[in-house]
């Protein structure tokens, strides 16, 4: 139990001191919690809804004051406690269906009462949003079907002068950095209109796993399902930095779903 213990407090103190913005995030339960959230959490009472297709923005009242977050679609009452699950911090976002900016406003999940929530992009040693296949791979929209993994095996590298494998890609990032790549490989995670784009993992069985070099992370507009296997071409940014700590050292970004 000791030793729970100071795992718990190490956890807290690490994100304490990686939130510089002073927003209600606290940290996932260690072993022998309960929490109704896995991941970092925001809590607090809601004072506002507003709905904007394909989102529902919440100002919350939080211990540390008023903010505001946007999860996909809900229908949750006034003065309703709410858990927001894997918050993104936005800042200066500015939303054209309200026509409005906010200065600081957090993209996450809902996390139902007792259950585990969605999961939204989450970064990984090394800058990249890959989470293993099978953990926190349910999509925002709450689809299921999710939390199985994917067996990826060997995939065929697409053709066309700019294809490359995803070890190809993470070789040659440099050289290739704001250039259109090509990949094809098989979707091992997809989560579904978070910050108003869709997140889409790829793999194709090449790369090195302990260095996160087997998985390479799409957005895009296009809608795919994890388990398909797809080509996907589209603009190659590094060092990409999303705020609240999710960086990506190197992601494909409006990417299109390549018909054959």
């Amino acid at each position: 139990m000791r030793a729970i213990l100071t795992m718990s407090l190490v956890a807290a103190a690490t994100l304490a001191c990686n939130n510089k913005s002073g927003a209600p995030v606290v940290a996932a339960p260690t072993q022998g919690q309960s929490a109704p959230a896995a991941g970092p959490v925001i809590a607090g009472k809601l004072l506002e809804r507003i709905e904007a297709s394909p989102y529902s923005y919440l100002k919350l009242q939080t211990p540390q004051g008023e903010i505001w977050a946007a999860v996909p679609e809900t229908k949750l009452e006034k003065g309703a406690d709410v858990t927001i699950a894997n918050p993104m911090l936005m800042r200066d976002f500015e939303s054209k269906t309200m026509k409005r900016t906010f200065a600081e406003i957090y993209f996450g999940t809902l996390a139902p009462a007792g259950g585990a929530p969605a999961a939204a992009p989450a970064p990984m040693a090394g800058g990249m949003d890959a989470a293993p296949a099978g953990m926190g791979n349910a999509n925002p929209h709450g689809q299921a079907g999710q939390t199985a993994p994917v067996e990826v095996g060997k995939v065929e590298k697409a053709a066309g002068a700019d294809a490359r494998t995803v070890a190809e890609l993470w070789a040659q990032k440099t050289g290739l950095k704001e250039k259109t790549v090509t990949v094809r490989g098989k979707v091992v995670k997809y989560n579904a209109g978070v910050m108003g784009r869709n997140w889409i993992h790829l793999q194709d069985g090449t790369g090195d796993a302990a260095k996160g070099t087997h998985d390479i992370t799409f957005t895009s507009a296009d809608q795919v399902a994890k388990g398909d296997t797809v080509t996907l071409r589209g603009t190659l940014r590094l060092d990409k930095d999303f705020g609240a700590g999710y960086t990506y050292a190197a992601i494909v970004e409006d990417a299109k779903v390549v018909k054959k």
